[in-house]
C-alpha cells in the first residue's frame, strides 16, 4: 500500500503528461493554449537561467510569509481568547460572520486608497486572507477541548497563565496546525491575485505579461512553480504538524 501511495499518482501523472505531449506533437491539442510539456520545461529552466523567475518566485513568496505571519499571529491569539470567552465570543462572532465570507481580494481598491498603491496595501491584504482561516481554526480548536480538562486543571489550582500554556494551546493544537495550512493557501492564492492586478513583481505578474505577449509557455511555467511551492510548503507543515503533534503528549 506503501508503494502503491507514490506510484499510482506517478503512473497516473506519467500518462497525462505522455498524452499531452503526444497531443500537440501529433495535432491535436493547440500549442498556443497547451504548449506541450517539453516546452514548458524548457521555458521554466530558462527562466530560471536568467533569474527573473525566481527572483519573481522569492517576491511572491516573502508577501505570503509576511502576510502569515501579520494576519495568522492576531488571528491565532483572538480565535484562542474567543474560544476562551463566550462573552467575547458573543460580541465578536456576528462580525466575523460578516466580514469572513467576503472575497478579499475585493477589499485591495479599499486597501489601495488607504494605504496608496505601494507594497503596504498588498501586504495587507494578505494579511486579512491569512487571518480568518487562523481564527476560526483556533476557536473551534479551543471549543472542542472537553470541558473535563479545565476542571482537573482548576482543581490542580492552575492560574490563567498555566490554563493557557497546559490546557488551551496543546489541546487546540491539531485545529491551530490545520488553520496554518489553510492560511497558507488561502494567502497565496490571494498574493497571486494581487500580482495580477496591482504589482510589476511575483509571479502573478509573471502570468499577466505572458498572458499580454502570447507567452503561454512562461504562464505554464508561472503555474508549475506555484504549485511546487504550494506542495513544498505544504510537505513542511505536514512534517511539523507530525512533529508537534508527537511532542503534544510531552506538554
Amino acid at each position: 500500500m506503501a508503494g502503491l501511495r507514490w506510484w499510482g499518482p506517478a503512473v497516473v501523472a506519467a500518462a497525462v503528461l505522455g498524452s499531452w505531449e503526444a497531443g500537440v506533437r501529433l495535432g491535436f491539442v493547440a500549442p498556443l493554449f497547451f504548449p506541450a510539456p517539453s516546452t514548458i520545461l524548457r521555458a521554466l529552466v530558462r527562466l530560471a537561467v536568467a533569474g527573473t523567475l525566481l527572483a519573481d518566485a522569492r517576491a511572491t513568496l516573502l508577501r505570503v510569509l509576511v502576510g502569515c505571519l501579520l494576519g495568522g499571529i492576531p488571528g491565532f491569539v483572538l480565535g484562542l481568547a474567543m474560544g476562551w470567552s463566550r462573552r467575547l465570543r458573543f460580541i465578536l462572532d456576528p462580525l466575523v460572520a460578516a466580514l469572513h465570507p467576503i472575497p478579499k481580494i475585493a477589499l485591495l481598491p479599499l486597501f489601495m486608497m488607504i494605504f496608496g498603491m505601494g507594497e503596504t496595501s498588498r501586504i495587507v491584504t494578505v494579511s486579512i486572507a491569512a487571518f480568518f482561516p487562523m481564527l476560526v481554526s483556533t476557536m473551534s480548536g479551543v471549543r472542542q477541548i472537553s470541558p473535563t480538562y479545565f476542571e482537573v486543571a482548576a482543581s490542580y489550582g492552575a492560574g490563567y497563565r498555566q490554563m493557557v500554556s497546559r490546557v488551551i494551546v496543546p489541546g487546540s493544537l491539531p485545529a491551530v496546525l490545520a488553520g496554518v495550512r489553510i492560511a497558507f493557501n488561502l494567502a497565496l492564492l490571494v498574493t497571486v491575485s494581487v500580482e495580477l492586478v496591482a504589482s510589476r513583481t511575483g509571479l502573478g505578474s509573471v502570468i499577466w505579461l505572458s498572458w499580454e505577449t502570447f507567452r503561454t509557455e512562461n504562464l505554464y511555467a508561472s503555474l508549475v512553480l506555484i504549485s511546487a511551492i504550494g506542495v513544498g510548503v505544504n510537505a513542511l507543515l505536514h512534517v511539523l504538524v507530525g512533529t508537534l503533534l508527537g511532542r503534544r503528549g510531552r506538554w
